[in-house]
């Protein structure tokens, strides 16, 4: 019987999704909770199970169009024996199984060409597992094989950034080759000079908006500083191992500016409020947002009342939160909210930067790479390990004097990791 393929609900604030992709075309056979499609909203990705076994009928929306909560974007006609009933071996492959089976007749033929087959066969389903969706689609597309891509993501993965890296420098390659053979000796560059146009994703769009609403809206000013890390750098050293031992979790840096901001925040609360119209709103609470670069571009996912998480939580959580970031399965809602935002460009290599804040927020702290440099501590030069920060706020609420502060309060709290414990 026909059924209706329809976009689901993912979240309140999410009216408008886009067909990222079709995993299976018009007349194709699938299963029962088979992936028939991806939806790409502003913020997550989710996948469209087959409600059934049978197959896909009719696309009414293809990929690359957009489709409202509940509207229809394919059929598929159900087989409910198929569905209800468990799927059943194959001929094949029961023959496979049994003692004397075709296969083992063939391995027993030819034990070597046997082996060759499978170790084949486990290599290409590994090498499937390690390419991102929204990588392999790309490659399909420009006919490109994962095995001519250097993969950069976590355990060795394909993402979509390394195919798209890849295809640029194919396409450098290709520029500079025409322009070698068409280049005259004293003459300008001949033949053509092509573009692409690409649409932005669903992501990517809402990431423009928020940032041109944020200088749009808010009165931006950026104040710095630097820290010496030298006092967090030796108490990582000496309790690294421990800690990883009792927590299972890395003691990162992160944790401590979490913990080092929330005090400063409790010390000047209109940093950690928002304009409302015409009125300040105060919390007496501290939802941190951690800025990470996922596989889809920066999400923000928010650490809820930070406040009462240990160091060893916050660490579990940010990596969490990275690793389902990379594979896009963050939910909806850890990404709506938060008071305050964290954001790292020292794993880039940043050594500066000026942030710009999540509306609305009022404030956002930006942290960067650690380097030695020469600095004058009671009359000499020494080599310490320094890092520059920065704090961009929301100067319609929070004064010149009070950003300074409390960018200098975090400064003196990583300095003397000690009163991050003692509250004070």
């Amino acid at each position: 019987m026909p059924v209706e393929l329809k976009v689901p609900s993912v979240g309140e604030s999410v009216t408008e999704v886009e067909i990222s992709e079709w995993r299976k075309a018009e007349g194709d056979p699938v299963k029962r909770d088979e992936v028939v499609a991806i939806i790409e909203t502003e913020k997550v990705t989710v996948e469209l199970p087959a409600p059934g076994s049978g197959k896909i009928t009719k696309i009414v929306k293809k990929k690359g169009e957009t489709a409202k909560v509940g509207d229809v974007i394919g059929y598929m006609e159900v087989d409910e024996k198929a569905s209800e009933q468990p799927e059943k071996e194959s001929p094949e492959t029961e023959s496979q199984r049994e003692p004397g089976g075709e296969q083992e007749r063939e391995a027993s033929k030819n034990p070597e060409k046997s082996q060759d087959t499978t170790e084949k066969d486990r290599a290409d389903a590994s090498e499937a597992a390690r390419v991102m969706p929204a990588a392999r689609r790309i490659l399909a597309e420009r006919g490109l094989k994962p095995q001519e891509v250097v993969a950069t993501g976590p355990g060795g993965r394909l993402l979509k950034e390394d195919a798209l890296r890849h295809i640029e420098k194919v396409e450098e390659s290709k520029v500079e080759q025409t322009v070698a053979r068409e280049k005259s000796p004293t003459g300008p560059i001949l033949g053509p000079r092509e573009e692409e146009i690409v649409p932005m994703s669903p992501l990517r769009r809402r990431i423009a908006a928020r940032l041109v609403e944020a200088q749009r809206t808010a009165a931006l000013l950026t104040t710095f500083n630097e820290i010496d890390m030298s006092a967090v750098v030796a108490l990582r050293r000496q309790y690294r191992e421990p800690f990883e031992r009792k927590y299972s979790i890395k003691l990162g840096f992160m944790s401590f500016f979490v913990k080092a901001s929330i005090e400063a925040l409790k010390l000047f609360p209109q940093v950690n409020a928002e304009v409302r119209g015409t009125d300040i709103v105060y919390r007496n609470y501290y939802d941190i947002g951690i800025a990470i670069g996922g596989g889809r571009g920066l999400v923000v996912p928010v650490l809820r009342n930070a406040e009462r998480m240990s160091f060893a939580d916050i660490e579990r959580a940010i990596d969490d939160f990275a690793r389902r970031a990379e594979a896009n399965k963050l939910n909806l809602d850890e990404l709506q909210g938060g008071t305050f935002t964290i954001t790292n460009g020292g794993i880039y290599g940043s050594l500066l930067s000026t942030p710009i804040i999540n509306p609305p927020q009022s404030g956002i702290l930006g942290m960067h790479a650690i380097q030695d440099r020469p600095v004058v501590r009671e009359g000499e030069i020494v080599i310490r390990p320094m890092m520059y920060v920065a704090l961009t706020y929301d100067h319609r609420i929070v004064d010149g004097r009070e950003a300074v502060t409390f960018l200098g309060h975090i400064k003196g709290l990583l300095e003397n990791p000690a009163r991050i414990l003692l509250e004070v």
